[in-house]
């Protein structure tokens, strides 16, 4: 089951992998294999096979590359994201593009690294993730705030929010987990997911990822 407890403190995170290079693939699974808190659940060359397979393991996050035979890795998110509204999707990829950051995030997936990324970082990430945070490789961030700061206008499904649930926003599009927007706003974890989900709910989201790209119009 996915947060399976192996004692009063521990959790293991449980992680699946969507990744066409056989190389690439595997040494992900030594990482998460040898790695203590975390569990491979499942491993995938193509997009199909993970639309298949994906829902039934049940991963708290889903490792994801963007070039897949057939269908591509945002395209998968799409559908995955349709059949398992509740999957935690981290795209994993050599492409810093903005197009197609904005692409991913938009499809629903929740975070953004870059595969030259060190596996203590990889590791990181996806406790983050799991943790309610939207990681992104520092590149990749500074892209979302160039772009948020050159928008003038917000998105007009953001200008229904309170100047409460702006402010988390922007947390959001910075990468902050909910920890860190609590610690920032001295404002309790709860208080953080309540403000969350009426975000969501105002801007017809169901992802930290959606909800950032729509604001940022992208």
């Amino acid at each position: 089951m996915p947060g399976e407890k192996t004692s009063a403190s521990a959790t293991v995170i449980r992680v699946s992998i969507v990744e066409d290079d056989d190389w690439f693939r595997e040494d992900l699974a030594k990482i998460l294999r040898e790695a203590r808190g975390f569990q491979l659940v499942g491993a995938h060359r193509s997009a199909e096979a993970a639309l298949e397979k994906l829902p039934g393991e049940a991963a708290d996050v889903v490792l994801m590359d963007i070039v897949l035979p057939g269908l591509n890795g945002i395209e998968c998110v799409q559908r995955l994201k349709l059949k398992w509204p509740e999957a935690n999707v981290l795209m994993l990829t050599v492409y810093e593009e903005t197009d197609k950051i904005f692409a991913a995030l938009r499809a629903g997936a929740s975070g953004y690294l870059l595969k030259r990324s060190a596996p203590e970082k990889l590791l990181e990430a996806i406790t983050d993730l799991h943790q309610g945070g939207a990681p992104m490789s520092s590149s990749v961030a500074r892209r979302v705030v160039k772009f948020f700061g050159q928008k003038s206008q917000p998105h007009s499904e953001a200008t229904g929010l309170s100047s409460r649930e702006r402010e988390i926003l922007d947390l959001l599009v910075e990468g902050r987990a909910n920890k860190e927007i609590a610690d920032r706003l001295d404002i309790s974890v709860h208080t953080v997911r309540m403000f969350i989900r009426r975000i969501y709910k105002k801007m017809h989201v169901h992802s930290r990822g959606e909800a950032v790209a729509r604001f940022l119009n992208k």
